[in-house]
């Protein structure tokens, strides 16, 4: 029943679709025939009455109402209402086209996975593969009238070799007040998982692939009856109905043409045929039934789906793959094209002008001259060399690369840098006056505060004490054991000075001996500046009662 055209469009042409316009079966002709006539013949009876029956002041009043009708004829939203719900349904057609079960990949895995050549192994096979197509034509059956006839009752599917007598009498034994459609595919998982145990199926994960494509056509199944269920609302459907006829009953009034000699706006041409006026109720009717055609697409229209083909086919082919083509396979031999290792497949006279080289790329077509072929060297990284690198003119003048400027240097920065490096740098002398000194200085009596602030500090709440991994995160202070003296590896401790590093440690007073303090070893380190002084003894604590001891 489905109208096939495609080969009449394979090739687009001069009048491809023109020659589909004379095409009967299937037409909006066959569909729209009988809503037009009707149409057609009520627009030419309101008009006979309008110029022959009614009287002068009818026809005012006629008059009157055919210019409300057609300046309000608008405002009802037919094409987007109507545009919306024909994509609704053609969406919905496809979908159930999509979900028709299929049983060919089914039917590939039971010739397959289902082992044997005897009589038994065959009438396993064919077993299975009836109860798939018994399911497809239950539920086929359910939604299709086309089938339905075919098979009004089960007693015509026992007589049809879909079931035997016996599953007939267990179906009506097991009988619910619900479709029974999907009893068949249960027998089919417990047939399957008798020939795993009898050693049919050898391997339980072949026998999992052939459950999960028997649970897909099952799936398909319920889609269909689900589909069949669950209509559109409709609510929608006649609110697309009442929108497409109260139009074209409106236009039946107001698309009358008036008396040109009294010169209504929009009346100034008498013509008999409003053209435009059917021009678009073939549109928007046709468009409506467009709509009332694919709805339900398992009917007897011209564009339904052939279900009871696919019944027969599906019986056909799926008998055929599991009996006679299980295991019987054409001896192998070498092809033509052993020894070659790049096969021309021939062509005929009528195919040679579709012979194309292969396509390698859109670039592939571009040609550059030898100039443009050539690398150019980075500009950037010389523009670099330059500034490093000034030339003679620029050593002359004493110029310097702006991108390289001293650091500055302060208290902080200091405590970063090895020891040697800031004795070195200690040593140097000063400039003693210069435009820049005054700023220097202040920025260097800033840093000394800031230094103060960082020295003075204890050793954990200092920056910087939790980030270093040698540094143990307890805030216990480390005391050594009366009689020891430091280790070696602790001379490097933050805060001391680097002008104290020859001095001992002594104990600061008589009643602890956990606490220590640097004493200078001179005696004229006493009559040093108080604040000197201060900076310079410092009390360091140490707590060695759970270290082991140094080596």
């Amino acid at each position: 029943m489905t109208v096939t055209y495609s080969s009449q469009v394979a090739n687009a042409r001069l009048g491809s679709f023109s020659r589909l316009l004379l095409c009967w079966r299937g037409s909006i002709y066959k569909l729209l025939y009988g809503e037009f006539l009707i149409f057609l013949i009520c627009y030419y009876i309101i008009r006979f009455i309008y110029r022959m029956a009614l009287t002068d002041d009818q026809q005012v009043i006629f008059e009157k109402l055919t210019l409300h009708c057609d300046s309000y004829i608008q405002l009802i939203p037919i094409s987007f209402v109507l545009g919306f719900y024909v994509t609704l349904v053609v969406t919905r057609w496809w979908n159930q086209y999509e979900n028709l079960p299929w049983p060919d990949r089914l039917m590939n895995l039971v010739s397959c996975f289902v082992e044997g050549k005897d009589e038994q192994g065959r009438l396993l096979r064919r077993t299975l593969m009836r109860y798939a197509n018994l399911g497809n034509v239950l539920i086929l059956r359910s939604v299709s009238a086309a089938v339905y006839k075919r098979f009004p009752s089960p007693q015509h599917l026992v007589k049809a070799g879909f079931m035997t007598p016996s599953e007939h009498k267990h179906l009506q034994k097991l009988s619910l007040p619900h479709n029974s459609f999907w009893m068949p595919w249960v027998w089919f998982a417990n047939l399957s998982t008798k020939a795993w145990i009898g050693g049919r199926i050898r391997d339980p994960v072949l026998l999992q692939s052939l459950l999960n494509e028997m649970n897909t056509l099952r799936t398909q199944c319920g889609q269909l009856y689900a589909y069949d269920w669950i209509s559109i609302p409709l609510v929608y459907t006649q609110v697309v109905t009442v929108a497409v006829y109260s139009f074209f009953l409106a236009c039946l009034i107001g698309r009358q043409f008036l008396n040109p000699a009294k010169a209504y706006p929009g009346h100034e041409m008498d013509l008999v045929v409003p053209l435009f006026t059917f021009l678009q109720f073939f549109f928007y009717a046709g468009w409506l039934k467009v709509a009332e055609q694919l709805i339900n697409p398992f009917g007897e229209d011209d564009d339904d789906f052939e279900t009871n083909w696919i019944v027969d086919r599906s019986l056909q082919v799926s008998l055929l793959a599991v009996d006679e083509m299980h295991q019987d396979l054409p001896p192998m031999e070498r092809d033509m094209y052993w020894n070659e290792p790049e096969p021309q497949p021939p062509y005929t006279a009528a195919s040679a002008q579709s012979r194309r080289p292969s396509f390698f790329g859109s670039t592939f077509n571009i040609s550059l001259d030898k100039e443009d072929m050539e690398f150019q060297p980075d500009l950037e990284e010389e523009e670099e060399e330059e500034r490093a690198h000034p030339g003679i003119t620029g050593r002359f003048l004493g110029l310097q690369s702006h991108d390289r400027q001293p650091p500055r240097t302060n208290s902080k920065t200091k405590l970063l840098w090895p020891k040697k490096e800031v004795l070195s740098r200690e040593g140097q002398p000063r400039n003693p006056g210069g435009a820049g000194q005054d700023t220097s200085d202040q920025e260097h009596s800033k840093a000394w505060k800031g230094g103060e602030a960082f020295q003075s500090a204890v050793l954990y709440g200092r920056s910087g004490y939790h980030s270093a991994p040698q540094t143990p995160l307890s805030h216990t202070p480390v005391v050594f054991p009366p009689g020891q003296s430091a280790p070696s590896s602790l001379c490097k401790v933050a805060g001391i000075d680097d002008t104290v590093k020859d001095q001992s440690l002594q104990p600061a007073t008589p009643r602890s001996k956990k606490s220590f303090e640097l004493l200078p070893e001179s005696a004229g380190a006493s009559t040093e500046h108080p604040e000197v002084s201060h900076m310079r003894r410092k009390t360091v604590e140490f707590n060695l009662t759970d270290m082991s001891e140094a080596p």
